[in-house]
């Protein structure tokens, strides 16, 4: 048979996208939702002052906010002239080059699986005593996991806007609670208005390349605006309105809640109640204040937030995939869309495959799915996503460098430079406390693997778009062109193994 011919089932699939489903406000709640705004308030932020002792957490968020906002003058300049929902793929392969591209698109996917995975061990194991204490159920947390792992797969093949609207209501109801409880911390009697969370002396003593980092784990998602350019209204508009409202919202969110909570923890004590107390530091400083309903229901939100990013990455990897096989990259009926509602079908499919053996095998190996998978999936997660985010950096500058047209210096040279400069010392600071953020041994096997996998993956893409550039040169020049390289016949990863094959 050809490897041109298509089957029945892909047959009836498309290989576009949906287009004009996405306003400003869907996009910002996609954002938003792989951000987790209560996951990180009520999660990150007390591991983060428990693992570096400093509770300069709320200036960290601010710092970060204005390197991204820099970085993003240029990053939605270039959107402005690249739609497609490969995003840093396509941005790299067009800036640094299409082995470049091909190598960041596989540590994409590392670091984006990591933190979709990571969600499902994150909520197995936090739901598991509350489902105990709600409703008397003693039910193992892969049991759990499963069952919010066959919701995620349902909505990743319906069309995004039911997605959207999904992850709309379950964001402004936890971006509610959180100003809520942090309004209950205030006006609790603990409360005394401290400066320690706004001093910027911790970003520069010791520990803070962790602190940085903790904070950049919570503005993982912001990105991802430019993912959906092809799916949404006025694609040179939306993306950029979305890509500054999220990072204002989330910098407003997070450094508001963080310094209420330590100011009502006291910051000569918030260190050790954030080891001890972990997650329910956030819900118990505002629990004589706020109720226990008010308590069940921070809980309970708690936990859909995990769904909602879960919703949020699955969509985010099944569009990278989708790229992918578009263009040839990989297998081309991971490019083929459900017509009518413009869901990537099999990219979606594929990703529900990966959480089902991740889920199956920690259960069988009985390994600690908050630390190992939650904790570690989610660390090395952000360690990746900021590393694209740098490389992304440069593409920006490389690729204005040969497209000047349409853009003025500021956008074009100016910010680009210093944000890729700031990218690179906060990229320094994430791998020299590696082993702090992951908790273990400096130069232990998680040390090293973890920043090891996302170099051999960027090695091995760029390894593989050689290969494709001798075998199958036409799928090689199509690398980062989006549907402008989609053919109707079949090539690319399979095709190309056949020629090799056929020498």
């Amino acid at each position: 048979m050809s490897s041109t011919a298509t089957s029945p089932a892909e047959s009836q699939l498309s290989n576009a996208l949906a287009r004009d489903r996405l306003g400003v406000a869907a996009v910002v709640f996609f954002v938003m939702s792989a951000a987790a705004p209560l996951t990180v308030v009520a999660g990150v932020v007390p591991t983060g002052i428990a693992v570096t002792s400093l509770t300069g957490i709320s200036i960290a968020f601010v710092a970060v906010a204005l390197v991204l906002g820099v970085f993003s003058v240029g990053y939605v300049a270039m959107a402005r002239h690249i739609s497609n929902a490969g995003a840093f793929y396509a941005y790299v392969a067009r800036g640094l080059g299409r082995p470049a591209g091909v190598g960041a698109s596989w540590m994409a996917l590392l670091a984006y699986n990591m933190f979709q995975v990571a969600s499902y061990g994150g909520f197995g194991a936090i739901a598991q005593p509350l489902f105990l204490d709600w409703f008397g159920v003693d039910a193992p947390w892969w049991a759990l996991a499963l069952v919010v792992w066959a919701l995620v797969a349902v909505l990743g093949v319906r069309d995004v806007a039911v997605n959207g609207k999904v992850l709309a209501t379950l964001l402004v109801a936890e971006i509610i609670l959180t100003v809520l409880f942090s309004l209950a911390e205030i006006t609790s009697s603990s409360f005394h208005p401290s400066s320690a969370p706004l001093d910027p002396g911790t970003l520069t003593g010791a520990g803070s390349g962790a602190l940085l980092v903790m904070a950049i784990t919570g503005f993982v998602g912001f990105e991802q605006s430019v993912v959906f350019s092809e799916e949404s209204r006025d694609p040179r508009r939306t993306v950029s309105r979305a890509t500054y409202i999220s990072i204002a919202m989330i910098a407003v969110l997070y450094a508001f809640a963080s310094w209420a909570m330590i100011s009502a923890a006291g910051p000569d004590e918030v260190v050790a109640r954030a080891g001890a107390e972990g997650p329910d530091l956030f819900f118990n400083l505002a629990s004589d204040t706020i109720g226990s309903a008010a308590l069940h229901a921070g809980h309970a939100l708690f936990l859909t937030s995990l769904i909602a990013a879960m919703i949020s990455f699955h969509n985010i990897i099944s569009r990278y995939l989708f790229s992918l096989g578009r263009e040839g990259v990989v297998p081309r009926m991971f490019g083929r869309t459900v017509p009518g509602t413009g869901a990537p079908k099999n990219g979606s499919l594929a990703q529900s495959v990966v959480g089902l053996v991740v889920i199956v095998v920690f259960a069988v190996m009985g390994w600690d799915p908050l630390v190992q998978l939650f904790f570690w999936g989610g660390t090395g997660g952000g360690l990746g996503v900021l590393l694209l985010i740098t490389l992304t950096a440069f593409a920006v500058i490389g690729y204005f460098a040969r497209n000047s047209d349409g853009e003025d210096v500021l956008h074009r040279v100016v910010a680009p430079v210093v944000g890729a400069v700031l990218l690179v010392v906060m990229s320094y600071l994430a791998l020299d406390n590696i082993a702090t953020l992951l908790g273990v041994e400096p130069g232990s096997t998680p040390a090293l693997v973890v920043p090891a996998s996302f170099a051999v993956l960027l090695v091995g893409g760029m390894v593989w778009a050689f290969f494709l550039k001798a075998a199958r040169p036409q799928v090689y020049q199509g690398i980062g062109l989006g549907a402008n390289s989609a053919t109707s016949g079949g090539g690319g990863f399979a095709a190309a193994l056949n020629a090799e094959e056929n020498r």
